[in-house]
C-alpha cells in the first residue's frame, strides 16, 4: 500500500521538528548568554528582593533597610550578665549556678538532659547510652566514648564549665547552645549535679531525722 506523498512529506517534516528542542538543548548547554536561563521550576533561586540603600515604598520612610526592632538582641549577644550567658565572671569559670534551682528546674532539666544527652551519655550519666553501646558493637574504631560525670574530674568541675561544654561543645560532642536555650543549658547542668549527688552521696547528706531509717 502506497501513502500519498504530502503525508510522507508530512511525517519527515514532524521528524526534523522533533529535532530543535534537542538541538536547542544542547546549544544551551554549551554555550554561555548574558541572560537568565530557562528555569520552569524557581524553587525560590530568582525572587524579587530590594538592594542595600534603595527605596521601598511599602514604608512612610521609603528605606529598604529597616532599623532594628526595639529590644532585638543579636544571635550570640549577652544579654549583659556573664555568668548567665557563657558561664564566666571575667577569666573565671562560676562556680555556682546562676539561676535559682528548685524542683521545677530539676525536672525540666532532667526532661531536656533525656532529650539531648541521655543517647550518648546514658540515663545515668555513666557514658553507656544507646548510642555509645550501638558504637561499641560497631567496632569501627573511630568513636571516642562519652565521658562519665561520676568521675572525680568531673565532678569537680565548675557550673560554669560543664555550661560552656553544652553551649559550645568539647572534641567530637557537638554544641548544643544554637538549640538549647539558656535556662534549659543551666537546668541541665543543675540535673547533672543531681546525677552526680546521686552516686556519690554518703550519710551526711540523709537528713537527721531519717538517717536512723538507713542503719
Amino acid at each position: 500500500m502506497n501513502l500519498p506523498r504530502w503525508l510522507l512529506y508530512t511525517v519527515a517534516i514532524l521528524v526534523v521538528l522533533s529535532w530543535v528542542p534537542l538541538a536547542l538543548i544542547m546549544r544551551a548547554r554549551v554555550t554561555t548568554s548574558p541572560l537568565p536561563r530557562i528555569h520552569i521550576v524557581p524553587d525560590m533561586d530568582s525572587q524579587p528582593k530590594y538592594k542595600a540603600q534603595s527605596r521601598n515604598p511599602m514604608f512612610a520612610d521609603r528605606r529598604a533597610m529597616r532599623p532594628p526592632v526595639a529590644g532585638a538582641v543579636a544571635r550570640g549577644a549577652t544579654l549583659g550578665d556573664s555568668a548567665l550567658m557563657s558561664g564566666k565572671v571575667g577569666e573565671d569559670w562560676v562556680e555556682m549556678i546562676p539561676v535559682e534551682v528548685d524542683r521545677g528546674l530539676l525536672e525540666r532539666g532532667r526532661g531536656r538532659y533525656e532529650v539531648y544527652c541521655s543517647p550518648c551519655h546514658g540515663l545515668a550519666g555513666f557514658g553507656d547510652g544507646m548510642v555509645a553501646k550501638r558504637a561499641d558493637e560497631l567496632l569501627e574504631g573511630t568513636w571516642t566514648p562519652p565521658t562519665s560525670f561520676h568521675t572525680d574530674l568531673l565532678r569537680e568541675r565548675p557550673a560554669g564549665h560543664l555550661f560552656n561544654t553544652i553551649s559550645n561543645g568539647i572534641r567530637n560532642m557537638p554544641a548544643y547552645g544554637p538549640q538549647i536555650p539558656v535556662e534549659d543549658r543551666w537546668a541541665i547542668v543543675a540535673y547533672v549535679g543531681a546525677l552526680q549527688r546521686s552516686q556519690n552521696a554518703t550519710v551526711d547528706d540523709v537528713p537527721p531525722d531519717i538517717r536512723a531509717q538507713l542503719r
